[in-house]
């Protein structure tokens, strides 16, 4: 049986509101909202998550 932590990745992202820059979980279950304004920077798919803000980065 495949781990499967090793398929979800952390992702560095940056709010195209504020410009607030966080790490989601590429995964997310639940709406991820941003830290400083709260507008919304990733929804749930079912699966990896579909980011509506700028990636700047995904860490291994």
């Amino acid at each position: 049986m495949k781990d499967r932590t090793l398929r979800s990745k952390f992702i560095k992202v940056r709010c195209s509101k504020c410009k607030n820059e966080q790490i989601i979980f590429g995964n997310a279950s639940t709406i991820v909202p941003c830290l400083v304004c709260n507008k919304e920077v990733a929804y749930p798919t079912g699966g990896k998550s579909r980011i509506s803000a700028r990636v700047l980065e995904i860490l291994e």
